[in-house]
């Protein structure tokens, strides 16, 4: 939704299912793995409510091709739910993102060598759009889990808030009803190895956070369209 106009999406899934798009980036930075992407995989493996089909999609960590791959993934498939992930290394806790900035400031190269400095995702866009994920019920969710969370308000200003603001943008404008946000993970415990200095999280303990955000936009759902999903 942007900042002022967008009510939060209410599509009512077909058939009593419910279709969701998971996404997580492949490495970049000289890192060996993206928490994102080995997360995402272990999702499909994991409990997740019987009528949910679940759609895995790798994507790359370059400002040029993030947006119109996911784009793409969304037009084909029509999915009720999109959760992109990404990774902040750095952070101590899954952080549920509320806002992406029409804005690409990387501070680093992508994997493509490219470096945007103060340039506008979209120059016809509006400066902002906020998630439509019931962010808060998340974090409520993956607390009671056991799983350290919280509500961000910056996504950064690398592809990962890139890639938000372009998913909202393409479901703004085109007029598509669907969930559709950002989750940020911390490193891997394998992942800091080397990096004494940086907190982790399990891979398992991560994957249950995916989960219940998963399962937590699906009660949304049933909640405001009165389906029994």
């Amino acid at each position: 939704m942007t900042e002022s106009t967008q009510s939060n999406a209410s599509k009512s899934p077909k058939n009593g299912s419910v279709k969701v798009l998971l996404t997580g980036f492949n490495p970049f930075g000289g890192e060996l793995k993206n928490a994102s992407w080995e997360v995402c995989k272990a999702v499909a493996k994991a409990n997740l409510p019987a009528n949910t089909m679940l759609h895995l999609l790798q994507v790359p960590t370059v400002f040029s091709e993030a947006i119109g791959v996911v784009t793409a993934a969304i037009d084909t498939l029509k999915p009720d739910i999109i959760i992109c992930c990404g990774q902040a290394g750095g952070r101590f806790a899954m952080s549920v993102e509320r806002v992406a900035i029409n804005i690409d400031d990387a501070s680093i190269t992508d994997n493509a060598g490219v470096q945007p400095l103060d340039v506008a995702v979209n120059a016809i866009a509006p400066a902002a759009y906020f998630s439509t994920l019931p962010i808060k019920a998340i974090v409520a969710a993956m607390q009671r889990d056991g799983i350290p969370a919280e509500v961000s308000n910056s996504a950064g200003t690398f592809v990962c808030n890139h890639l938000m603001f372009g998913v909202l943008h393409h479901l703004a404008s085109r007029k598509i009803r669907a969930y559709a946000g950002f989750i940020h993970l911390p490193y891997l415990v394998e992942q800091v190895i080397d990096k004494a200095d940086k907190p982790s999280l399990s891979k398992a303990l991560m994957v249950k956070g995916i989960n219940s955000a998963i399962k937590a936009t699906i009660i949304e759902i049933s909640t405001l369209t009165g389906s029994s999903t």
